[in-house]
């Protein structure tokens, strides 16, 4: 299918299939081509546009002179696209989880020694601003 050997094939399903995308979740639409190809690009629709409907994702693709190996070529630059989109979500997730588990990690000795320091200190600087009664 799509004008690539067996092995290439099946590596873009074993792709799809740990992605868990399956192919009926593809848009897809075929163009002419624009630029160098000659006649065969200027009578027939070898440009591929590929929407993934769930994720919304869409790449278009028109490098070969042959459809099917713009088909096959859009949708490895798709699974691509959904792969980075996941891993960022999986990122961002475990950013999350680190964030809020530093946020609940209490002070160390050290720490919590230095900022009643530095708040004794400012109190210390407002109070000698401050105007006495008795200084009117």
């Amino acid at each position: 299918m799509f004008g690539v050997s067996k092995e290439k094939y099946e590596k873009l399903l074993a792709w799809m299939e740990r992605l868990r995308v399956r192919e009926g979740e593809f848009e897809e639409h075929f163009l002419c081509s624009p630029g160098k190809g000659g006649q065969n690009v200027n009578k027939v629709a070898t440009a591929v546009y590929l929407r993934h409907l769930p994720t919304r994702l869409s790449v278009k693709c028109h490098e070969q002179r042959a459809q099917g190996a713009n088909r096959f070529k859009a949708r490895c630059l798709l699974l691509a696209k959904i792969e980075a989109m996941q891993k960022r979500s999986r990122q961002e997730a475990v950013s999350r989880a680190e964030k809020l588990r530093r946020q609940k990690r209490g002070r160390s000795r050290g720490g919590k020694e230095q900022m009643l320091a530095d708040k004794k200190f400012r109190s210390e600087k407002k109070q000698k601003r401050r105007v006495r009664q008795d200084d009117w």
